[in-house]
């Protein structure tokens, strides 16, 4: 079996914060490499992660991502940013010395999940980055690399830990009830860890990568890719869309983030049920849903658009997931013809990370549509 794209160091950029139901970079790249003679812009309205943002930079090729999670984003804008491991280092140690006294939570999830020395750096740095008024490079790889050290499995061997936290899983936040039951029947303790070698740790993969600069940071923008407004008219210049759209079924994707949510600025607990991602109602309401984001998609400028979608349904959901693609892009009102449409590798990364925390999870069915407007 080929290795995968994840574990070349030139991607380490790509890895810099995992995201639960990411895609492997082998997708958008091999879309890609078949329109790279034409030089699109590659435009990805659930952008997630950044995964398509960063395969086009990859190919010299401009991009655009919009995605409803200022997590998605955050991630996202680091792979459109020029790596400059030594200045985001140096921003986090004068955080750290600038704001040491920064509120820090006191409930019990947070006196358990960190050291107390360890949340303190950790809440001066988050600090420092919320006072940023306009960001740049390295604040933006320092916030990632920040939200992609904040939780994860624990490692007994000091020089290889990489994460913050007690343990927990690497892609998604557990909750906090579960996870103070879960570290007290295990015995569990949070490390005391070196905040900045940590870091160090996530940053020096990132040294001597050599990547194109095709864009700027705000090519990565949060907004509802159904509105108009999400599009503004200087982003409407793509031919070829490459996205994975929420899986049907998933309803939890801003809980399921809301500790990485919290250092951003958001609450210190789980708010539940305040998702703007697409409508779980139904088949047809989602169907409908999504449609608006194709009719959106539809708005470009460019004479010709092909759309790459790897989409999935969790498997309690029993719904068969070509139709409800198929009936998405009938409900958009646009005319397209279906150029093709086949089974994609099974998403077993949710389930492998699951088993950090001892959680259930199934793997999801994933199909690979491309469609082309008519």
């Amino acid at each position: 079996m080929p290795r995968s794209l994840a574990y070349e160091r030139d991607n380490a950029l790509n890895a810099i914060c995992p995201y639960f139901t990411m895609f492997p970079l082998e997708y958008p790249l091999g879309v890609l490499k078949q329109y790279c003679k034409a030089n699109p812009v590659v435009m990805d309205p659930f952008c997630g992660r950044g995964t398509t943002l960063f395969a086009a930079r990859k190919l010299g090729l401009a991009s655009r991502g919009i995605d409803s999670s200022p997590i998605a984003v955050a991630i996202a804008r680091a792979k459109l940013a020029a790596v400059k491991t030594a200045s985001a280092l140096k921003l986090a140690k004068r955080y750290m010395q600038e704001y040491e006294q920064a509120t820090v939570p006191e409930s019990s999830f947070f006196l358990a999940a960190f050291h107390p020395d360890v949340l303190r750096k950790v809440c001066a740095i988050r600090e420092g980055l919320l006072r940023v008024r306009r960001d740049t490079d390295s604040s933006v790889i320092l916030r990632a690399a920040m939200l992609g050290c904040l939780h994860g499995p624990m490692s007994k061997t000091p020089e290889r830990r990489s994460y913050f936290s007690n343990q927990m899983p690497r892609t998604f936040s557990s909750k906090p009830d579960y996870s103070v039951r879960f570290w007290k029947e295990k015995g569990l303790v949070a490390p005391q860890v070196d905040v900045l070698k940590v870091l160090e740790r996530k940053l020096t993969r990132l040294n001597n990568i050599q990547l194109p600069q095709t864009g700027v940071l705000t090519d990565a923008r949060k907004g509802d890719s159904r509105r108009a407004a999400s599009l503004p008219p200087a982003c409407r210049d793509f031919s070829v869309v490459i996205t994975s759209p929420p899986y049907y079924g998933m309803r939890t994707y801003v809980e399921d983030q809301w500790l990485r949510n919290w250092f951003l600025g958001g609450p210190d607990h789980v708010v539940y049920g305040k998702s703007v991602q697409l409508q779980h109602a139904g088949f047809e309401s989602f169907a409908e849903s999504l449609g608006k984001v194709w009719k959106n998609m539809a708005r470009t400028t460019a004479a010709e658009l092909d759309i790459h979608i790897r989409f999935g349904i969790i498997p309690s959901s029993k719904t068969d997931a070509k139709a409800l693609v198929r009936a998405s892009f009938e409900s958009s009102g646009v005319q397209w013809t279906e150029v093709s449409v086949h089974s994609a590798k099974t998403a077993a990364s949710g389930k492998r990370q699951a088993d950090h925390m001892a959680a259930g999870s199934a793997a999801a069915r994933e199909y690979d549509f491309h469609v082309r407007r008519a």
